[in-house]
């Protein structure tokens, strides 16, 4: 994931977990409680959408039958083909991280929040992120709820599942660099104190920051 500044000017949590682990969850109550939030999948969402701005080189790099009728990337295939194809991955990646970069940048300046919340899945594995945000905040579940949770909303087998998470570092590696962890295996109700806790927390210290 490329390199954001406006985190360094700012007090911000890098939010990351495994597929699966309930990132969303815990950033929307995040944001509830106050926080910005920007979400660098959904960013990835918007430049692969029908007349997104990655569409054009993505179209240019691997062909129409990478794309949906529509004009969208396929995401299916692109994954498949992704983890096939080693140099794909590379390739879709100098596609897609300047232009993340940029409107991860646009969206941390216009962004009105007690905090700063980066949502990041793969945070730990690309290197750089630890570096430039105040905090690390792991959402942590045993692999078989990631396991059971993503094949009970994508349809996906439990094969295919695994060898998402086979991709990503291990959720040892993710917990070790974590500064926060936020135990997501049980219910919403849980995780309530937990996210009171960590707010409340990121509150005063971003007002240290100020």
């Amino acid at each position: 994931m490329p390199e954001s500044n406006v985190s360094a000017r700012r007090f911000s949590v890098g939010l990351t977990g495994g597929i699966g682990s309930g990132k969303t969850t815990v950033a929307d109550m995040l944001h509830a409680r106050g926080a910005a939030v920007i979400d660098t999948d959904l960013l990835a969402h918007q430049l692969t959408a029908p007349d997104g701005l990655a569409i054009p080189e993505i179209r240019a790099q691997f062909g129409e039958a990478f794309l949906t009728a529509d004009g969208a990337m396929d995401r299916t295939k692109m994954r498949e083909y992704v983890f096939a194809e080693p140099t794909a991955k590379a390739r879709l990646e100098a596609i897609l991280h300047p232009l993340i970069r940029i409107e991860t940048e646009r969206a941390a300046a216009q962004a009105r929040g007690t905090y700063l919340v980066f949502v990041v899945p793969l945070l730990v594995e690309s290197g750089s992120w630890r570096q430039r945000v105040s905090r690390v905040l792991v959402v942590d579940c045993a692999e078989q709820t990631q396991v059971r949770r993503v094949m009970s909303r994508s349809g996906l087998s439990e094969q295919q599942v695994r060898a998402i998470m086979a991709a990503q570092v291990s959720r040892q590696q993710r917990l070790a660099a974590a500064d926060d962890v936020i135990d997501n295996d049980g219910d919403a109700v849980a995780l309530v104190p937990q996210v009171d806790r960590l707010h409340a927390s990121y509150v005063s210290l971003a007002a240290k920051c100020n």
